[in-house]
């Protein structure tokens, strides 16, 4: 990972097509499904990666750079699934409509009209054009004027695609000028354990832990094993359409929500003093689980990698670098007398063999994360005599809640004996 990282940006516009010709952008956009569908199909067959671009582009009915970008996407989600199996193996026989992915002033141009509107000018099919203005935030809109008027900003790919029927159009951007800060300049680390239903946050300074919090996102486990058991009822039903419908729909659900959470993590990070983000490598994750077909299952389709990139490209616009440390050990190790044991850690228990500490083991994971990353930046560790009681929040559709999981004062966080943690 290199020190610096640049400054990017997707704005989300809806489009406001007045070229009388709505129906052509839909057509580029099951055209788009078609290209990636035969670039899936091709990958599976073994065909060389290198070749499918311009076996694709031959038939199909886009403009050859608009083409070229949606196999790329196509064959990132295949090497995603290779590295990491966020949501199995991409389908080869979706229908409807893919976005459409296009380089700016290639596939798709933008400019500022007299009556300071953004205009669009989109290549959806050969010699034929989408026109109109962009709508949308006030904030985005802003963005993307200075933009397309300023040095400093870069227009990037763009995608446009059909949301409940509307036309959009998402820009990327990026800052030429402005990089994150090196994280070697940090002075508060962020631990990031990100688990099936929640995220555990832990800032160590070199004085100690400034804070911790637990985010809960139980619907996002409910959800996906809803989808998943009404999925299987349709394939056995033979409905192959409504079972791409609904997998759509989860993957939607999903990443909706992941955008909420990582959003508040980064809020969460920025009020430390220049903090620096720390995630598990997990790439490696998927095949060194083993837990039975049924764990397996939900554990190597959770999104854990999704939401980390979403933090990580939050937080790098938020000039907060980020770091990633070797996951090895980090929720089985005590983090205040450093044993090492499976035993240690009972589900949300944590319950040292040793010294006899106990915690919210996601909680403590994250302080083995936040430490591991003091390590990585070569500072030195502070002394953990004590942790703060557990905090914990709930993502719920008008945002962050506190939503206390405990029932009585031993509970919360302090022993009778004065140890921190959760009672037996």
């Amino acid at each position: 990972m290199t020190n610096e990282q640049a400054l990017v940006k997707t704005l989300d516009f809806q489009l406001d097509i007045q070229s009388g010709n709505e129906s052509l952008l839909r057509d580029a956009c099951l055209e788009s499904r078609s290209v990636y569908n035969e670039t899936i199909r091709l990958a599976k067959q073994g065909v060389d990666w290198d070749a499918i671009p311009d076996r694709v582009a031959d038939d199909a009915n886009l403009v050859k750079n608009t083409t070229q970008r949606v196999v790329a996407k196509a064959l990132g989600a295949m090497e995603n699934y290779y590295e990491y199996d966020d949501f199995g193996q991409p389908s080869h026989t979706k229908n409807g409509a893919y976005p459409l992915r296009a380089n700016y002033e290639e596939g798709y141009n933008l400019s500022l009209s007299d009556d300071s509107d953004v205009a669009f000018r989109i290549s959806a099919k050969p010699y034929k054009h989408v026109k109109g203005v962009l709508e949308g935030d006030g904030a985005h809109l802003d963005i993307l004027k200075t933009a397309l008027t300023s040095d400093e900003w870069k227009i990037g790919t763009a995608e446009a695609l059909l949301h409940n029927d509307n036309p959009e159009l998402h820009v990327n951007v990026t800052n030429t000028e402005q990089t994150v800060r090196d994280k070697q300049d940090s002075r508060t680390v962020v631990g990031v354990d990100v688990n099936e239903d929640n995220v555990a946050l832990t800032a160590l300074s070199e004085d100690g832990v400034e804070d911790t919090l637990v985010i809960d996102f139980p619907e996002i486990k409910f959800e996906r094993h809803r989808y998943f058991t009404m999925r299987k009822r349709v394939q056995n039903a033979g409905k192959d359409s409504i079972h791409d419908t609904l997998e759509g729909r989860e993957e939607r659900f999903v990443r909706d929500r992941l955008h909420k959470v990582s959003r508040h993590i980064v809020e969460w990070s920025r009020q430390f003093e220049k903090p620096c983000i720390v995630f598990e490598d997990l790439k490696e994750m998927r095949d060194s689980i083993d837990y039975g077909t049924r764990m397996n299952r939900r554990l190597h389709h959770l999104p854990f990698r999704a939401l980390q990139f979403y933090t990580s490209y939050k937080a790098s616009f938020e000039e907060v670098p980020t770091a990633w440390i070797n996951p090895e050990y980090t929720s089985q190790r005590c983090p205040m007398c450093g044993h090492t044991e499976r035993a240690n850690r009972n589900k949300k228990r944590f319950k040292c063999k040793d010294c006899e500490h106990q915690d919210h083991s996601d909680r403590g994971a994250s302080v083995n994360i936040a430490v591991k990353g003091i390590k990585k930046l070569d500072w030195n560790v502070p002394a953990l005599n004590s942790l703060p009681v557990v905090r914990k929040v709930r993502r719920q559709a008008s945002g962050a809640v506190d939503a206390p999981a405990v029932t009585h004062p031993t509970v919360q966080g302090y022993q009778a004996d004065g140890r921190v943690g959760v009672s037996d």
